[in-house]
């Protein structure tokens, strides 16, 4: 069962999976997550009033910088060139809440997806780090792959 799985080697030891033969192709990837809370936790982000300050836009380079950060993060995971990475939160009155979307795209032997989806899980928990004075119930919830392209395995959309 080793031989086919890519991060064992033949005595069964974990390894990094060689790519260095893999094309470099055209790579995107977007996640998505969000962030349940309170209708008066949400108003107070919204009106700038959480006790630590602009909740979003320390959400959202916490959530570029993890992107850049996930080969330190998530073992086994290739250091990667990311040419572009976008991370989109926006208030939802429906959830109460914030939704929140990464892109990421490079150019490479392989794909991008681990470093949208950790973008959007540390956007999250940087949200509820800034707002936990606030509301201590909130649930982050959903991180999900929602689209990926580019790569041998081709095109995947999961929403």
């Amino acid at each position: 069962m080793a031989e086919n799985i890519t991060h064992l080697d033949s005595t069964g030891s974990a390894k990094m999976v060689d790519v260095a033969d893999k094309a470099d192709t055209e790579r995107i990837a977007i996640a998505k997550g969000e962030v349940v809370m309170q209708e008066r936790t949400l108003r107070a982000i919204q009106e700038g009033n959480a006790p630590k300050g602009d909740v979003l836009g320390a959400a959202r380079i916490a959530g570029i910088m993890a992107a850049k950060n996930t080969s330190q993060l998530i073992p086994l995971c290739h250091p990667l060139i990311l040419d572009a990475i976008r991370v989109d939160l926006e208030f939802d009155q429906k959830l109460p809440g914030v939704q929140i979307r990464a892109e990421v795209k490079s150019h490479g032997k392989t794909g991008v997806e681990m470093e949208a989806l950790t973008a959007v899980s540390v956007a999250a928990l940087t949200i509820y780090d800034m707002a936990k004075a606030l509301e201590k119930t909130m649930r982050i919830q959903n991180i999900r792959l929602v689209e990926k392209r580019g790569g041998k395995s081709g095109d995947v959309i999961n929403e």
